[in-house]
């Protein structure tokens, strides 16, 4: 098979969550895909491991490589495949490796093996090799290793390595009860699928050299092996599920668009040139090539991706940012009653809030005070706003000021207003409006303060104005008694 007709594949596990280092996997693999008219990505699933073979786990994999751009609706894309199906191919393989000599029963516990070597931590020693068993209760079976000189893995990232078969023990492909195990399965699902190119993380490399000495052995030239670097996280320590936020899933609940995850993990060991970052999909697939990865680990700075998202959120049409939020406004776990969200109040403020948060979810306490029927309790703002001497009297002020019928209600004749009537304290601007944007919004950051008083309206501001002094008044008397 030649490279134009080039078939990779990933083979993720199902584990209840999908991996950042998968997805960069799962990424890379579709970029090669696509690259060739004829390319396809095969989507196995290794459904082997009962405990760990749940249909929800396997339709989170899918739902997340949708999230991503890979799915079955693109003619690149192949599966998913099950691991389990072919089973019968496994033991089946397994059998004729142990006809053909490559593979011998061995009946050896590990006890026995320690006392022998009389070290624990060294292999196997070839006990069996010559003794002839039949399969049996108690007997697994192992691929016989070649004696003397090394297997050269010629690794499109890694360069060529080579692993000496003095230091490659005699290893187990099959269990007594005619299971076969991971290195065995994986090797036959890959020459059942014609799979050219195996583009994975660094931790399988060690299983390299077995799985290749598995293909020569079945008759069958080795994929193209691709060895990706580990991503560490700012320790530079493996991302670790226990450690780290792994989890792409928990991107996605927190707002991350997926065109921006997918550019930052594109970037994870790999550029695409000329100090380039911020591409599109469409421009850095055709440039993407396996041999420029770097094989230096790849540092997961979230900091960096939150800046990615950022530019990605302000660069939407103003209809797209509205549509993208709407996860975020309506449902069951929005803070406020469903019959008061308004989204012709949320499209007007919808330009104010895009270029302000670097999340989606930034969203709701930007403008939850919009919508809620009383704003948020911030304690922390609340007090540095009301101090004696600065707050009752700024908001009587703007009570008083607010009301005049004169008044026209728009974001420029507020702001004037609130100038003025602080100016009457000996305020500036900046000292007058905190109590103000407290008393209506609850907090003392957030969208710009007169473009939000105009869309909450004249009746609303007022009475969060009076609300709030009341709520002075009752802990003056409560300081008093």
């Amino acid at each position: 098979m030649t490279e134009t007709s080039i078939r990779t594949r990933f083979a993720p596990s199902p584990t209840g969550m999908f991996h950042v280092g998968g997805a960069r996997s799962a990424l890379f693999n579709w970029a090669l895909a696509q690259q060739r008219p004829e390319g396809r990505m095969v989507l196995r699933i290794e459904d082997t491991d009962a405990a760990r073979n749940r249909p929800e786990w396997t339709e989170g994999i899918i739902r997340a490589l949708a999230w991503l751009g890979i799915g079955e609706d693109d003619p690149h894309f192949e599966g998913p495949y099950f691991q389990s199906s072919y089973a019968d191919e496994h033991r089946k393989t397994a059998r004729a490796l142990h006809e053909n000599g490559d593979a011998y029963y061995c009946d050896c516990t590990r006890e026995q093996v320690q006392e022998r070597r009389e070290n624990p931590h060294l292999g196997y020693d070839g006990f069996c090799r010559d003794r002839n068993l039949a399969a049996g209760p108690g007997r697994a079976l192992r691929f016989r290793v070649p004696e003397g000189g090394p297997t050269v893995v010629d690794d499109r990232i890694r360069g060529r390595v080579e692993f000496e078969h003095s230091a490659i023990e005699d290893f187990v492909i099959a269990r007594a009860d005619g299971s076969p195990l991971f290195v065995l399965a994986n090797v036959v699902d890959d020459v059942e699928m014609r799979i050219t190119h195996v583009i994975r993380g660094e931790e399988h490399l060690s299983n390299t050299p077995k799985q290749q000495l598995l293909w020569e052995a079945l008759g069958h030239t080795p994929p193209v092996w691709a060895h990706l670097p580990v991503i560490v996280n700012e320790q530079r320590k493996k991302l670790s599920k226990r450690r780290d936020k792994v989890a792409l899933e928990s991107y996605q609940e927190e707002g991350y668009l997926p065109e921006a995850m997918v550019n930052y993990l594109m970037l994870l060991g790999w550029a695409p040139g000329e100090d380039r970052e911020i591409m599109p999909w469409s421009q850095m697939q055709p440039l993407f090539r396996v041999e420029d990865v770097n094989s230096s680990s790849a540092f997961f700075d979230e900091k960096k991706l939150r800046a990615f998202n950022g530019e990605y959120i302000r660069a939407l049409s103003g209809e797209e940012f509205v549509e993208r939020c709407r996860p975020w406004l309506t449902g069951e776990n929005v803070p406020w009653d469903e019959a008061d969200y308004d989204p012709e109040v949320f499209a007007a403020v919808a330009p104010l809030v895009q270029s302000r948060v670097a999340v989606l979810s930034e969203i709701v306490p930007n403008v939850d005070f919009l919508f809620l029927k009383r704003p948020v309790e911030d304690e922390k703002s609340w007090n540095k706003a009301m101090k004696p001497g600065v707050g009752r009297e700024m908001l009587q002020a703007a009570l008083s000021r607010f009301a005049d019928p004169g008044l026209s209600w728009t974001a420029e004749d507020l702001k004037a207003a609130t100038e003025e009537a602080g100016a009457a304290l000996g305020l500036k601007l900046g000292k007058a409006q905190a109590p103000v944007r407290v008393a209506v919004t609850g907090r003392t950051v957030g969208l710009p303060l007169f473009e939000s008083l105009e869309l909450l309206g004249r009746e609303r501001v007022q009475a969060r104005i009076a609300a709030a002094l009341e709520r002075l008044g009752a802990q003056e008397d409560g300081a008093g008694a």
